[in-house]
């Protein structure tokens, strides 16, 4: 069956190509300026990969059309595609319906931490011996790809609540009917596609009616919008993670900083987490990720071995570099809840020493200003902020950020961010870079003005 993917780049898309391509199918593809990483992977995987969307990519017709949801009305291969009468599907229903069927299903929801959760679970399986396939919203390094098939009937998924299609509103994770299901948190996010929280409630009770009886839900102790989707209706037994104790699954002895800490499941200790990992939100994931594993059937125990051997995703506090003693990182926040978590768990790992954090508004919700009231109190814990603020920005970001005016820099062109890091970085430094996106190579020109300045120090 062959394949064509409209939107094949992005990390979700891209991993629905190279899962088809693994099973045997001819795949192809397009995207708007065929960008990488994924391109890469995917010419590597051979994949022939189209520039634009011109309707000379459909002849000959595919067997299927795979429709990515950055996909519109009036973008010429849709109309080519509708007019020809071409079968077409979206990502997440090809998917359950080529790969999931007959699989056990795991998966993880919620506004933060999803890809970061969905990785730690799909290592612990294959750290078992269980070889699952996955398909997540990043690469996570223990396996250096952000999708696979896998062979066994175990199957990871990071379930987002985003739209499907331009022909299917409801969000991706109704389709895939998973077994065990992570609910990390749930906040309001998405504001381009939903109007208030009870619409996004609404879509994750959805979701709920799809995990059998036999099945299990995982969710924190302490998330009052998540108790209000299970009380809208849940048919299926509850397991509640906590990082503080209390029932079910919590942390204890755990060091300020959240490197280590000792698992506790009801009442009994199963093994301490020594790992890379820092804050209190990762203790939360990993104790989510112990609960999904030991549900497909491994030893708390062992999950907690394989925590410690768990390798970070691409672009979750990855160290880009490191330049006369002052470090680079990359971070993917690009919510206020998430920004702070990752904040104070960088806080808590270098004490007093001077933290710069570098923000770009880029995802659809942040553009248009939603929750930025939120973004000062977010960013406090930064000696720093640098915050890019182009124009077509929908909010006025030195009003809106006046309570930290005394460490806020603005800047509407990215040189001038890295202008300022280079006279104002000393060794000892961490510089922290928040964005959804690539942000104009941001990390390496900031590494590469450190390495100037000091080869003429």
């Amino acid at each position: 069956m062959h394949i064509h993917i409209l939107g094949i780049c992005g990390t979700f898309m891209g991993g629905i190509a190279l899962i088809a391509r693994a099973l045997g199918h001819p795949v192809s593809g397009s995207d708007a300026n065929v960008y990488q990483p994924m391109s890469t992977q995917l010419q590597q995987a051979g994949i022939a990969l189209v520039d634009g969307y011109d309707p000379s990519q459909l002849e000959p017709a595919p067997d299927v059309v795979v429709v990515g949801n950055a996909m519109s009305r009036g973008n010429p291969a849709v109309e080519y595609m509708l007019e020809r009468g071409l079968r077409y599907s979206s990502g997440p229903q090809w998917l359950a319906e080529h790969v999931l069927q007959d699989r056990w299903v795991l998966a993880v929801a919620g506004t933060h931490g999803k890809t970061t959760t969905s990785s730690m679970l799909a290592w612990i399986l294959e750290d078992a011996g269980l070889n699952p396939g996955f398909l997540i919203g990043g690469v996570p390094q223990n396996f250096g790809v952000s999708a696979r098939a896998g062979d066994s009937p175990f199957f990871v998924v990071e379930a987002d609540e985003y739209d499907t299609a331009f022909f299917d509103k409801r969000s991706k994770f109704v389709h895939y009917r998973p077994r065990t299901l992570v609910l990390n948190n749930l906040e309001f996010d998405h504001a381009d596609i939903f109007n208030d929280l009870a619409a996004i409630r609404r879509q994750f009770h959805h979701l709920l009616r799809t995990v059998p009886g036999n099945g299990l839900v995982i969710s924190p102790l302490h998330d009052a919008n998540l108790h209000e989707v299970l009380d809208m209706g849940c048919w299926t037994p509850v397991e509640y993670v906590d990082v503080h104790a209390g029932n079910g699954w919590h942390a204890a002895n755990a060091n300020a900083d959240g490197s280590e800490f000792d698992v506790v499941c009801e009442g009994a200790g199963v093994g301490r987490v020594r790992w890379s990992l820092h804050g209190a939100h990762n203790v939360a994931n990993a104790l989510a990720a112990l609960a999904a594993a030991r549900h497909a059937g491994v030893p708390a125990h062992l999950g907690v071995q394989a925590l410690c051997r768990f390798e970070n995703v691409k672009r979750r506090m990855e160290l880009r570099g490191e330049v006369n003693a002052v470090r680079v990182f990359d971070d993917f926040a690009h919510h206020p809840t998430a920004i702070e978590t990752t904040l104070r768990g960088l806080r808590a790992q270098v004490g007093d020493a001077r933290v710069h954090a570098v923000l770009e508004p880029r995802s659809n919700t942040m553009r248009m200003g939603v929750q930025a009231e939120r973004l000062g109190d977010a960013l406090q814990a930064a000696d720093e902020v640098y915050v890019y603020s182009p124009p077509g920005l929908e909010w006025d970001a030195q009003v809106t950020l006046a309570g930290i005016a005394g460490k806020l820099h603005l800047a509407q062109d990215t040189q001038r961010i890295v202008d300022a890091l280079a006279l104002r970085a000393r060794p000892g430094d961490t510089i922290l870079v928040m964005s959804n996106g690539g942000f104009e190579n941001i990390h390496q020109r900031i590494l590469d003005v450190l390495a100037a300045g000091a080869a003429h120090e």
